[in-house]
């Protein structure tokens, strides 16, 4: 049942700019349940790689609002698109947030191996919410974490498959509550 999820709330500053843009219900239900699998994500990092840095809020205020550009392209909402990322970027800018923040929106899916661990983050909480499995997503941030925590990318991957499975596993109730929500 999609009543017994407890998601976090989304951060205020999300919701002041997602008030300002006109954001409907559908998008605000979208973007908390990807913070909340965001901080999962994070938490889980920080506890299995704290040689990994990672700004969690950095993380939190990316899966806020990644989406934004789709209160300014609403077809977005239920149908294939890319313009809402610039558009969410230039709205974040144009609202005061710092660049490095505003990435996030126009980022979160054009990633590869320059991108950071919280690129990647991001990004992995926006397939994951709802079961979508990336291997090459997923295998960029094995290779960060082997990288900063040493051990054995084969470890990793299990680590962090046992992970991703059990995130995976409540996305029928993650997309009902979206659902709830209207466009």
């Amino acid at each position: 049942m999609d009543e017994d999820l407890e998601l976090l709330p989304l951060p205020d500053e999300a919701v002041a700019l997602l008030t300002g843009a006109g954001a409907p219900p559908r998008l605000v239900a979208h973007l908390r349940l990807v913070h909340d699998v965001a901080a999962r994500l994070a938490d889980w990092t920080a506890e299995r790689c704290p040689e990994l840095a990672v700004d969690r809020s950095a993380v939190l205020f990316g899966a806020a609002t990644h989406d934004i550009g789709k209160a300014v392209h609403r077809s977005e909402l239920s149908g294939p698109g890319s313009a809402h990322e610039p558009a969410g970027r230039e709205l974040l800018l144009a609202a005061g947030v710092a660049p490095e923040l505003a990435r996030f929106a126009a980022g979160h899916a054009d990633w590869g191996p320059s991108s950071t661990a919280e690129d990647l983050l991001v990004a992995l909480a926006d397939k994951v919410w709802k079961d979508k499995r990336v291997p090459e997503l997923e295998d960029l941030l094995v290779g960060a974490l082997a990288r900063a925590g040493g051990g054995e990318r084969w470890a990793w991957f299990l680590a962090l498959d046992e992970l991703l499975t059990a995130l995976g596993a409540d996305a029928g109730p993650r997309l009902a509550y979206q659902a709830r929500h209207p466009l």
